[in-house]
Protein backbone atom coordinates (compact mmCIF):
# COMPACT_ATOMS: atom_id res chain seq x y z
CA UNK A 1 0.00 0.00 0.00
CA UNK A 2 1.67 3.52 -1.01
CA UNK A 3 2.07 5.67 2.28
CA UNK A 4 1.86 9.19 -0.03
CA UNK A 5 0.96 10.19 -3.21
CA UNK A 6 2.34 13.69 -4.75
CA UNK A 7 0.37 15.64 -7.64
CA UNK A 8 1.98 18.93 -9.06
CA UNK A 9 -1.22 21.64 -9.54
CA UNK A 10 -0.13 24.52 -10.70
CA UNK A 11 2.79 25.99 -8.87
CA UNK A 12 1.74 23.52 -5.84
CA UNK A 13 2.49 20.03 -5.05
CA UNK A 14 -0.41 18.20 -2.81
CA UNK A 15 0.42 15.35 -0.92
CA UNK A 16 -1.84 12.90 -0.12
CA UNK A 17 -1.47 10.47 2.49
CA UNK A 18 -2.59 6.86 2.40
CA UNK A 19 -3.95 7.27 -0.97
CA UNK A 20 -5.19 4.05 -0.96
CA UNK A 21 -7.43 3.96 1.52
CA UNK A 22 -10.83 3.22 0.71
CA UNK A 23 -13.34 5.60 0.85
CA UNK A 24 -16.56 3.79 -1.07
CA UNK A 25 -16.46 -0.01 -0.20
CA UNK A 26 -19.25 -0.46 -2.14
CA UNK A 27 -17.33 0.34 -5.16
CA UNK A 28 -13.79 0.09 -4.24
CA UNK A 29 -13.01 3.60 -4.47
CA UNK A 30 -10.43 5.56 -2.67
CA UNK A 31 -9.21 8.64 -1.56
CA UNK A 32 -6.61 8.86 -4.54
CA UNK A 33 -9.82 8.35 -6.42
CA UNK A 34 -11.32 11.16 -4.51
CA UNK A 35 -8.34 13.54 -5.05
CA UNK A 36 -7.51 12.51 -8.48
CA UNK A 37 -11.82 13.36 -9.25
CA UNK A 38 -11.38 16.69 -8.27
CA UNK A 39 -8.01 17.25 -10.23
CA UNK A 40 -10.12 16.35 -13.24
CA UNK A 41 -13.18 18.81 -12.48
CA UNK A 42 -10.89 21.57 -10.73
CA UNK A 43 -11.37 24.58 -12.65
CA UNK A 44 -15.07 24.03 -12.39
CA UNK A 45 -14.85 23.44 -8.69
CA UNK A 46 -12.54 26.47 -7.92
CA UNK A 47 -15.35 28.85 -9.99
CA UNK A 48 -17.70 27.66 -7.75
CA UNK A 49 -15.73 28.12 -4.69
CA UNK A 50 -13.70 30.78 -5.47
CA UNK A 51 -13.03 33.08 -2.69
CA UNK A 52 -16.04 31.86 -0.81
CA UNK A 53 -15.83 30.94 2.95
CA UNK A 54 -16.39 27.02 2.74
CA UNK A 55 -17.50 24.56 5.14
CA UNK A 56 -15.67 21.27 4.76
CA UNK A 57 -17.47 17.85 5.57
CA UNK A 58 -15.09 15.74 6.27
CA UNK A 59 -15.51 11.57 6.07
CA UNK A 60 -11.94 10.89 7.15
CA UNK A 61 -12.87 6.91 7.28
CA UNK A 62 -14.53 6.83 4.32
CA UNK A 63 -18.45 7.14 3.73
CA UNK A 64 -19.04 4.31 6.47
CA UNK A 65 -17.43 6.17 8.99
CA UNK A 66 -18.33 9.16 11.41
CA UNK A 67 -18.68 12.35 9.45
CA UNK A 68 -18.07 15.90 11.07
CA UNK A 69 -18.39 19.98 9.49
CA UNK A 70 -15.17 21.65 9.50
CA UNK A 71 -16.12 25.34 9.87
CA UNK A 72 -13.10 27.25 11.54
CA UNK A 73 -9.82 26.53 9.34
CA UNK A 74 -7.26 24.03 10.27
CA UNK A 75 -4.59 25.04 12.51
CA UNK A 76 -1.96 22.99 10.02
CA UNK A 77 -3.84 25.25 7.04
CA UNK A 78 -0.86 26.39 4.55
CA UNK A 79 -0.18 30.01 4.18
CA UNK A 80 -1.14 29.78 0.14
CA UNK A 81 -4.71 28.97 1.19
CA UNK A 82 -6.42 32.05 2.52
CA UNK A 83 -9.71 32.52 4.57
CA UNK A 84 -12.72 34.87 5.36
CA UNK A 85 -14.46 35.67 8.80
CA UNK A 86 -17.65 34.86 8.72
CA UNK A 87 -20.15 36.02 11.48
CA UNK A 88 -22.50 33.44 13.14
CA UNK A 89 -26.32 34.14 13.70
CA UNK A 90 -25.22 33.90 17.29
CA UNK A 91 -22.85 36.56 17.33
CA UNK A 92 -19.53 34.57 16.93
CA UNK A 93 -17.38 34.28 14.24
CA UNK A 94 -15.45 32.01 12.40
CA UNK A 95 -11.90 32.05 9.80
CA UNK A 96 -13.10 29.81 6.87
CA UNK A 97 -11.12 28.41 4.19
CA UNK A 98 -11.56 30.90 1.06
CA UNK A 99 -10.15 28.56 -2.21
CA UNK A 100 -8.13 30.69 -4.80
CA UNK A 101 -6.47 27.53 -6.45
CA UNK A 102 -7.48 24.28 -7.38
CA UNK A 103 -4.56 22.65 -5.34
CA UNK A 104 -6.53 24.22 -1.96
CA UNK A 105 -9.57 21.41 -3.12
CA UNK A 106 -7.30 18.57 -3.40
CA UNK A 107 -5.60 19.48 -0.07
CA UNK A 108 -9.21 19.87 1.67
CA UNK A 109 -9.90 16.63 -0.15
CA UNK A 110 -6.62 14.96 1.41
CA UNK A 111 -8.35 15.48 4.99
CA UNK A 112 -11.38 13.53 3.67
CA UNK A 113 -13.34 16.35 2.63
CA UNK A 114 -16.07 14.78 0.01
CA UNK A 115 -18.44 17.77 0.49
CA UNK A 116 -17.58 21.60 0.25
CA UNK A 117 -20.30 24.07 1.60
CA UNK A 118 -19.46 27.52 0.38
CA UNK A 119 -21.22 30.52 1.73
CA UNK A 120 -22.88 32.60 -1.03
CA UNK A 121 -20.80 35.61 -0.45
CA UNK A 122 -17.09 36.76 -1.14
CA UNK A 123 -14.31 37.09 1.43
CA UNK A 124 -14.23 40.82 0.29
CA UNK A 125 -17.41 41.31 1.53
CA UNK A 126 -19.57 38.35 3.66
CA UNK A 127 -22.30 40.51 4.81
CA UNK A 128 -24.02 40.64 1.09
CA UNK A 129 -24.68 37.60 -0.85
CA UNK A 130 -23.62 37.32 -3.84
CA UNK A 131 -26.07 34.27 -4.50
CA UNK A 132 -29.72 33.72 -4.35
CA UNK A 133 -29.78 29.58 -3.81
CA UNK A 134 -33.46 27.76 -4.42
CA UNK A 135 -33.45 24.34 -3.27
CA UNK A 136 -36.04 22.20 -4.52
CA UNK A 137 -36.35 19.39 -2.25
CA UNK A 138 -38.66 16.33 -2.46
CA UNK A 139 -40.82 15.24 -0.05
CA UNK A 140 -41.60 11.61 0.96
CA UNK A 141 -43.92 10.16 -1.85
CA UNK A 142 -42.28 12.23 -4.70
CA UNK A 143 -38.99 12.34 -6.76
CA UNK A 144 -36.44 14.03 -9.15
CA UNK A 145 -39.05 13.69 -11.93
CA UNK A 146 -41.40 16.29 -9.23
CA UNK A 147 -38.18 18.01 -8.53
CA UNK A 148 -37.77 18.76 -12.38
CA UNK A 149 -41.10 19.60 -12.99
CA UNK A 150 -41.18 22.39 -10.19
CA UNK A 151 -37.65 23.74 -11.21
CA UNK A 152 -39.33 24.13 -14.76
CA UNK A 153 -42.01 26.34 -13.35
CA UNK A 154 -39.20 27.91 -11.38
CA UNK A 155 -37.14 29.02 -14.49
CA UNK A 156 -41.13 30.82 -15.93
CA UNK A 157 -41.42 32.60 -12.35
CA UNK A 158 -37.16 33.60 -11.98
CA UNK A 159 -38.05 35.02 -15.71
CA UNK A 160 -41.08 36.96 -14.90
CA UNK A 161 -39.41 38.60 -12.15
CA UNK A 162 -36.00 39.61 -14.51
CA UNK A 163 -33.70 36.65 -13.12
CA UNK A 164 -31.64 33.82 -14.63
CA UNK A 165 -30.84 30.59 -12.63
CA UNK A 166 -28.63 28.02 -13.51
CA UNK A 167 -29.73 24.28 -12.16
CA UNK A 168 -27.75 21.20 -11.16
CA UNK A 169 -28.47 18.16 -9.10
CA UNK A 170 -28.36 18.10 -5.51
CA UNK A 171 -26.86 14.95 -5.36
CA UNK A 172 -29.72 13.10 -3.83
CA UNK A 173 -33.01 13.26 -5.54
CA UNK A 174 -33.03 17.43 -5.62
CA UNK A 175 -32.60 20.03 -7.71
CA UNK A 176 -30.57 23.15 -6.64
CA UNK A 177 -31.04 26.41 -8.78
CA UNK A 178 -28.65 29.35 -8.36
CA UNK A 179 -28.87 33.31 -9.52
CA UNK A 180 -26.22 35.46 -9.42
CA UNK A 181 -26.93 38.41 -7.67
CA UNK A 182 -25.68 42.00 -6.99
CA UNK A 183 -24.45 42.26 -3.90
CA UNK A 184 -26.20 44.92 -2.27
CA UNK A 185 -28.42 43.09 -0.42
CA UNK A 186 -28.22 41.62 3.24
CA UNK A 187 -29.26 38.41 4.45
CA UNK A 188 -32.66 39.07 5.74
CA UNK A 189 -33.16 40.64 2.60
CA UNK A 190 -32.17 37.39 0.09
CA UNK A 191 -34.25 35.52 2.18
CA UNK A 192 -36.97 37.78 1.99
CA UNK A 193 -36.42 37.47 -2.18
CA UNK A 194 -36.20 33.91 -1.68
CA UNK A 195 -39.46 33.32 0.14
CA UNK A 196 -41.37 35.96 -2.38
CA UNK A 197 -40.26 33.24 -5.48
CA UNK A 198 -40.89 30.53 -3.60
CA UNK A 199 -44.81 31.47 -2.45
CA UNK A 200 -45.27 32.68 -6.57
CA UNK A 201 -43.83 28.80 -7.23
CA UNK A 202 -46.30 27.55 -5.06
CA UNK A 203 -49.43 29.43 -6.19
CA UNK A 204 -48.90 28.59 -9.71
CA UNK A 205 -48.77 24.41 -8.74
CA UNK A 206 -50.28 24.30 -4.98
CA UNK A 207 -50.85 20.79 -5.46
CA UNK A 208 -47.34 20.05 -6.24
CA UNK A 209 -45.17 22.32 -4.36
CA UNK A 210 -45.44 23.77 -1.29
CA UNK A 211 -43.43 26.22 1.49
CA UNK A 212 -44.52 25.08 4.52
CA UNK A 213 -41.65 24.90 6.75
CA UNK A 214 -43.61 22.05 8.71
CA UNK A 215 -43.30 18.58 7.96
CA UNK A 216 -46.28 17.66 8.81
CA UNK A 217 -47.88 19.96 6.67
CA UNK A 218 -45.71 19.39 3.75
CA UNK A 219 -47.36 16.61 2.31
CA UNK A 220 -45.92 14.66 -1.21
CA UNK A 221 -44.62 18.02 -2.35
CA UNK A 222 -41.21 19.42 -3.31
CA UNK A 223 -40.45 22.01 -1.11
CA UNK A 224 -38.99 25.22 -1.44
CA UNK A 225 -36.47 25.69 1.19
CA UNK A 226 -36.15 29.01 1.48
CA UNK A 227 -34.01 28.77 5.10
CA UNK A 228 -31.23 27.87 2.80
CA UNK A 229 -30.53 31.54 2.31
CA UNK A 230 -30.48 31.84 5.50
CA UNK A 231 -27.28 33.40 7.82
CA UNK A 232 -25.26 29.96 8.13
CA UNK A 233 -27.09 27.69 5.66
CA UNK A 234 -25.20 26.63 2.84
CA UNK A 235 -25.66 24.28 0.30
CA UNK A 236 -23.03 22.05 -1.57
CA UNK A 237 -21.00 23.20 -4.00
CA UNK A 238 -21.57 22.40 -7.79
CA UNK A 239 -18.85 18.58 -8.33
CA UNK A 240 -19.22 18.65 -4.76
CA UNK A 241 -18.81 14.54 -3.91
CA UNK A 242 -22.13 13.49 -1.81
CA UNK A 243 -21.68 11.42 1.25
CA UNK A 244 -23.53 8.00 -0.47
CA UNK A 245 -22.64 4.77 -1.30
CA UNK A 246 -22.54 5.45 -4.75
CA UNK A 247 -20.17 8.35 -4.77
CA UNK A 248 -22.57 10.93 -6.39
CA UNK A 249 -21.63 14.31 -7.49
CA UNK A 250 -23.66 17.66 -7.36
CA UNK A 251 -23.65 18.44 -11.15
CA UNK A 252 -24.27 21.74 -13.05
CA UNK A 253 -27.23 20.79 -15.79
CA UNK A 254 -28.30 22.70 -18.54
CA UNK A 255 -31.63 23.44 -19.11
CA UNK A 256 -32.80 21.51 -21.98
CA UNK A 257 -31.37 18.53 -20.49
CA UNK A 258 -33.74 18.73 -17.19
CA UNK A 259 -36.32 16.12 -18.17
CA UNK A 260 -33.21 13.64 -19.86
CA UNK A 261 -30.91 12.81 -16.72
CA UNK A 262 -31.52 11.12 -13.75
CA UNK A 263 -28.81 11.64 -10.50
CA UNK A 264 -27.46 8.75 -10.88
CA UNK A 265 -26.05 9.58 -14.18
CA UNK A 266 -23.50 11.33 -12.05
CA UNK A 267 -20.72 10.06 -10.00
CA UNK A 268 -16.95 10.55 -9.10
CA UNK A 269 -16.11 8.52 -11.72
CA UNK A 270 -18.47 9.54 -14.65
CA UNK A 271 -18.66 13.10 -14.05
CA UNK A 272 -14.87 13.78 -15.46
CA UNK A 273 -15.65 12.49 -18.69
CA UNK A 274 -18.56 14.76 -19.39
CA UNK A 275 -16.46 17.24 -17.46
CA UNK A 276 -13.85 17.03 -20.24
CA UNK A 277 -16.73 16.64 -22.69
CA UNK A 278 -18.47 19.86 -21.76
CA UNK A 279 -16.52 21.77 -19.53
CA UNK A 280 -18.02 23.71 -16.47
CA UNK A 281 -21.67 24.24 -18.09
CA UNK A 282 -22.00 27.20 -15.47
CA UNK A 283 -18.48 28.84 -16.32
CA UNK A 284 -20.75 32.04 -17.18
CA UNK A 285 -22.29 32.58 -13.51
CA UNK A 286 -19.81 34.98 -12.79
CA UNK A 287 -20.98 36.91 -15.94
CA UNK A 288 -23.77 38.13 -14.47
CA UNK A 289 -25.15 40.17 -11.35
CA UNK A 290 -29.19 40.23 -11.67
CA UNK A 291 -31.20 42.41 -9.24
CA UNK A 292 -33.60 41.72 -6.58
CA UNK A 293 -35.69 44.63 -6.98
CA UNK A 294 -38.71 42.71 -8.88
CA UNK A 295 -38.38 40.01 -6.08
CA UNK A 296 -38.87 42.25 -2.98
CA UNK A 297 -41.12 44.02 -5.19
CA UNK A 298 -43.52 40.85 -5.22
CA UNK A 299 -42.76 40.31 -1.56
CA UNK A 300 -44.15 43.43 -0.32
CA UNK A 301 -47.25 42.93 -2.70
CA UNK A 302 -47.28 39.78 -1.05
CA UNK A 303 -47.55 41.17 2.23
CA UNK A 304 -49.49 44.51 1.73
CA UNK A 305 -52.10 42.70 -0.20
CA UNK A 306 -52.21 38.92 1.01
CA UNK A 307 -50.95 39.43 4.57
CA UNK A 308 -48.42 37.10 3.74
CA UNK A 309 -45.19 37.91 5.85
CA UNK A 310 -42.24 36.31 7.25
CA UNK A 311 -41.38 32.58 7.39
CA UNK A 312 -40.04 30.89 10.53
CA UNK A 313 -36.25 30.47 10.45
CA UNK A 314 -34.10 27.25 11.22
CA UNK A 315 -34.14 26.35 15.09
CA UNK A 316 -30.41 27.75 15.43
CA UNK A 317 -31.43 31.51 14.63
CA UNK A 318 -32.10 33.94 16.85
CA UNK A 319 -35.95 35.32 17.20
CA UNK A 320 -35.76 37.52 14.27
CA UNK A 321 -38.38 40.57 14.20
CA UNK A 322 -41.70 39.55 12.51
CA UNK A 323 -41.03 36.28 12.60
CA UNK A 324 -44.09 33.98 13.29
CA UNK A 325 -44.27 31.59 16.31
CA UNK A 326 -41.41 29.08 16.00
CA UNK A 327 -43.65 26.19 16.90
CA UNK A 328 -45.04 23.08 15.59
CA UNK A 329 -48.70 23.43 14.68
CA UNK A 330 -49.50 19.89 16.20
CA UNK A 331 -48.34 21.30 19.28
CA UNK A 332 -49.46 24.75 19.45
CA UNK A 333 -51.78 25.21 22.29
CA UNK A 334 -55.22 26.18 21.03
CA UNK A 335 -56.61 29.17 22.74
CA UNK A 336 -59.22 28.95 25.31
CA UNK A 337 -62.93 28.69 24.38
Amino acid sequence: MAETLELTVGERTVRVSHPDKVYFPQRGLTKADLVRYYLAVGDGILRALRDRPTTMERYVDGVEGESFFQKRAPKNLPGWIPTGRIAFPSGRYADEICPTEVAAVLWAANLGTFTFHPWPVRRGDTEHPDELRIDLDPQPGTGFADAVRAALQLREVLDDLGLRGWPKTSGGRGLHVFVPIAPEWTFVQVRRSAIAVARELERRDPGRITTAWWKEERGEKIFVDYNQTARDRTIASAYSVRPFAHAPVSAPLRWEELTDVAPADFDLVTMPARYAELGDLHADMDDHAFRLDEALDLADRDEREHGLGDLPYPPEHPKMKGEPRRVQPSRARRPAD
